[in-house]
């Protein structure tokens, strides 16, 4: 060949693989994003749950999305208290109660003398019934969320949907701008809402509720999934240390859900067939309301409720929570079969988490020498009101004790001529005699406290001065507010705060990471991913493994 004809040769190639590149260049269109995002967050997930019943889980549920999506194997709360309201609002915010006001399911206010749940608001009304369930709204959340910034990035042409049985599982991630918000009401057993959201029941969530399927699930025994001898993994099932479903005589299987006769719609909340329920409705809500099918991407927020009754009642060893999460395994892989055939596979993005874990039942691990134990918040506050009433004359010197903080009665002091700084010495020697109490301090003086991390920047982080208590204490691990039956969370141990985090569907590359993630990431990662501003009080840090 000659030199002129491989000088030609070279010349046409470069010119056909640039034009390519061009083409390419020219052709590649605005980033695609999912037709929909769909959080789950279940509520009191332990992370090891993922693996405890691994070998019992069919292959589509858990197992899928631990097989095909991207796990992040180690993310942990990164404040105190561990609670549902505080951990839904951070997941969807990236915030910490320090900033986003949420420092936990109720707090006292100083302002209106009162306690204030979460959710609370006086100015709006129930839609769907005439109970005051509905008189709620997100407006004691002080930040956006991923689902705001999601609406704010394209003027608002997103729709977005919050789905739980717990009022504040469905208002906080649906965030403020939300187009509906639905849970769940003891009364009648219906998906309800609030003005703040709408002036009456779409069509198709009445002819849900017509349905009655609490009522309907409620008509059967709740009897165990597989056969007894299959629960290896869980301890006996008569222990007097388990607590009973509201209504019902034994705490064993099966449980006779038939007998119950008084609010059985409020016992329907301690059965497994409630996870179903809301996810039934989660289906309802993205066929009816056409979620997924317009030019940009909607979210719809599910969290799944019942495993908190649940776990609160019987106990994370008990046989109760493994059926429970064999069944919500089912429910799960339903739901993923569900969004295939709705939205097309790699169409959707799901994310799963928890809002937090669950400490063991004191009483189990006694058995097993292990330390634990429990006190009372009440009988706290009791025995500190006596304090200072023996010792200063003032009697209500305590306001509230909660969320593991005293609220102490500064303007009672104040008027009274009382010496606040010695009250507030001689509470903190009171609690410090308690064996259980390891240290107890002045919460706006933390900075200056002697404590280990990572409890320090965890207690940082769910100071609020606007909301918070004045003295903190803490504890062994093993021990918490509570009594003799069930068990709780609330703290910064691992058993409540290291959660499961699992991304699914679109654009999401199979693996896993061990490195720390903490749930402050999730609402950055989703931003990252989807091109728009993470939400205005958010603190974490994009997960690239997952936003490649």
């Amino acid at each position: 060949m000659s030199r002129k004809l491989v000088a030609l040769c070279f010349l046409l190639t470069g010119l056909s693989t640039s034009a390519v590149a061009q083409a390419k260049k020219i052709a590649s269109p605005s980033p695609a994003k999912p037709k929909l995002i769909i959080g789950i967050v279940i509520d009191q997930m332990r992370w090891d749950y993922l693996y405890r019943y691994n070998q019992l889980y069919a292959s589509n549920g858990f197992k899928r999305l631990l097989g095909e999506g991207f796990s992040c194997e180690n993310t942990l709360i990164p404040y105190t208290p561990t609670y549902t309201a505080v951990g839904h609002t951070c997941i969807y915010t990236g915030s910490v109660p320090a900033i986003n006001g949420m420092v936990g399911n109720n707090w006292w206010d100083k302002t209106l003398n009162a306690n204030v749940y979460c959710t609370d608001d006086s100015t709006v009304n129930t839609v769907g019934t005439d109970s005051k369930a509905g008189k709620m709204s997100p407006q004691n959340m002080w930040v956006t969320s991923i689902t705001d910034e999601l609406k704010l990035s394209n003027n608002f042409k997103s729709k977005v949907i919050g789905i739980s049985l717990k009022d504040r599982g469905a208002i906080l991630p649906a965030g403020h701008s939300a187009d509906a918000a639905y849970w769940y009401d003891d009364k009648g057993g219906k998906w309800i809402s609030s003005t703040y959201y709408m002036q009456d029941l779409p069509t198709w969530v009445k002819d849900f509720n017509a349905k009655d399927e609490p009522g309907n699930f409620m008509g059967k025994e709740w009897a165990t999934l597989l056969p007894s001898d299959k629960y290896g993994l869980s301890t006996a099932d008569d222990k007097p240390y388990e607590g009973t479903i509201p209504g019902e005589l034994t705490n064993t299987f099966p449980h006779k859900l038939p007998t119950v006769t008084g609010n059985k719609y409020y016992a329907f909340r301690y059965t497994p067939f409630a996870n179903t329920y809301t996810f039934d409705f989660a289906k309802k809500a993205i066929e009816s309301e056409k979620l997924g099918s317009s030019t940009v991407p909607d979210f719809l927020t599910v969290s799944v409720s019942s495993t908190d009754y649940i776990g609160h009642t019987f106990g994370p060893n008990s046989i109760e929570i493994e059926d429970t999460y064999l069944r919500l395994d089912k429910d799960i892989a339903d739901f993923l079969q569900y969004l295939d055939e709705k939205e097309g596979k790699g169409n959707y993005l799901v994310f799963l988490s928890a809002d937090h874990g669950v400490a063991h039942v004191p009483a189990f691990l006694a058995e097993h020498k292990i330390p634990a134990g429990t006190f009372s918040d009440e009988e706290f506050a009791k025995e500190i009101n006596q304090e200072i009433d023996t010792k200063f004359g003032m009697k209500k010197g305590v306001l509230s004790v909660q969320n593991y903080q005293v609220y102490l009665n500064y303007a009672e002091m104040e008027k009274q001529g009382k010496d606040k700084d010695a009250i507030v010495k001689d509470v903190i020697n009171l609690l410090k005699q308690k064996p259980y109490i390891i240290n107890v301090f002045e919460t706006d003086k933390i900075m200056q406290a002697t404590i280990v991390e990572p409890q320090k920047t965890m207690m940082i982080n769910g100071y609020n001065p606007k909301r918070s208590g004045d003295i903190q204490f803490t504890f062994k691990p093993g021990y918490f507010d509570g009594g003799a039956k069930g068990t709780t969370h609330g703290l910064w141990n691992p058993y409540d705060a290291h959660i499961p985090l699992l991304f699914f569907g679109w654009n999401i590359a199979h693996g896993k990471t061990n490195r720390e993630t903490y749930m402050t990431d999730i609402s950055s990662t989703l931003a990252a991913m989807l091109q728009i501003q993470m939400p205005s009080g958010c603190v974490g840090k994009v997960i690239t493994e997952v936003a490649k």
